[in-house]
């Protein structure tokens, strides 16, 4: 069984600390889709802890729903767990967090092996200190290098099939082409109107 996203973008009302505030202190800005309609676990892993397979520290794992997230999100998050029983790693984000990322961190694994056949199908294998067995055993050693710990990006076409392999880094997962950079610059700019703190991402998977 696949795994989805789903999620919204609150922002907390900039008088919600003021006494004569009786509202709600953080409204739904935006659904998560369309801005990100992807289904990638490696930015799964990397950002909330979910189809970890690389063995990231996640940013944001298991906070569960905010105590005081909005009505609407709230209703929807409930809706989707009695409906669905599969539904698990509620866990939210703040837009500070997000902005002040280390781009550069790596997981523990060396890297992404990505197999394409004829038909685009991909294969994608976790890289540690070895080339799988079976991949060398029907393509040989790739020719980015004997082992993984000195091997570099690159692409091997072959044939029927085409690797490519690189080293995994949350500017890899997270940044240009990933489909998240719709998601941070929203939230950037609300950022600038209810501050970094203000702005938050909640999620789930089912």
């Amino acid at each position: 069984m696949g795994t989805d996203i789903y999620g919204f973008i609150e922002t907390r009302h900039p008088c919600a600390d003021e006494d004569w505030y009786d509202g709600e202190p953080w409204s739904v800005s935006t659904p998560l889709y369309p801005l990100y309609d992807g289904c990638d676990y490696d930015a799964f892993g990397c950002l909330f802890g979910v189809r970890n397979r690389l063995g990231w520290t996640p940013v944001a794992a298991g906070r569960g729903l905010p105590a005081d997230a909005s009505e609407a999100i709230r209703h929807d998050y409930e809706k989707s767990v009695h409906i669905d029983t599969a539904v698990h790693g509620c866990t939210w984000v703040a837009w500070a967090e997000l902005r002040d990322l280390d781009m550069t961190v790596r997981p523990a694994a060396r890297g992404v092996l990505q197999i394409r056949s004829a038909k685009s199908v991909i294969h994608q294998y976790r890289i540690d200190d070895q080339w799988p067995e079976e991949l060398v055993d029907l393509y040989s050693i790739p020719p980015f290098g004997v082992s993984p710990d000195r091997a570099l990006a690159g692409r091997w076409d072959l044939p029927d099939v085409t690797l490519e392999y690189g080293p995994s880094t949350r500017q890899a997962v997270l940044g240009p082409g990933s489909g998240w950079e719709h998601v941070f610059g929203v939230m950037e700019a609300l950022g600038r109107r209810f501050r970094p703190d203000g702005v938050r991402l909640v999620v789930w998977f089912d």
